[in-house]
């Protein structure tokens, strides 16, 4: 009964973004409301389809409450790649390495790893049951503990809530 109730939650959650968003785009002319609503139906249906609703649940104020830190480091992050591709000095010592996340697989996994992109000369590039995987400009930096830094830093809202597993 609970994947039923995730399911018709996101079904609406993501039916009225569609919907907002073609207001938004096309306005409230009852003609172009007919045809927004249908293609808001088939945009959920749609992205049901291809992204299954599951039982966690992202925490919207406490996400945005880390927005500074999300924009200070999209920064940070942009300049430490444009200084290492266009210093001939910076050194770079490509690696991959491997990071066992505490989030289970899901939104809040693929959430994490989209946000642990902004760190400076590091990619997620694959996701497994031993953790997500990262290619990083520099291995002698330490990845490990930033990653380990920027999953406390959004695990309250990045986590599910109790019950939810």
């Amino acid at each position: 009964m609970q994947g039923s109730n995730s399911t018709a939650r996101a079904a609406l959650a993501r039916g009225a973004g569609f919907l907002g968003l073609w207001i938004v785009l096309a306005g409230l002319d009852p003609a172009d409301l007919v045809v927004g609503v249908v293609s808001a139906a088939a945009a959920t249906w749609t992205s049901l389809t291809l992204l299954p609703a599951d039982t966690s649940r992202i925490r919207v104020w406490s996400l945005l409450a880390l927005l500074p830190r999300f924009l200070r480091k999209s920064w940070t992050g942009g300049w430490d790649v444009a200084r290492r591709a266009l210093d001939p000095r910076m050194p770079l010592r490509p690696d991959f390495v491997n990071y066992p996340t505490g989030f289970p697989r899901g939104s809040a996994r693929k959430a994490f790893a989209c946000v642990s992109s902004l760190m400076p000369g590091s990619v997620p590039v694959e996701d497994s049951d031993a953790g997500i995987l990262y290619h990083c400009l520099d291995s002698t930096q330490p990845v490990v503990e930033q990653l380990a830094a920027e999953e406390r830093a959004y695990a309250t809202a990045l986590a599910p809530e109790r019950g939810d597993a």
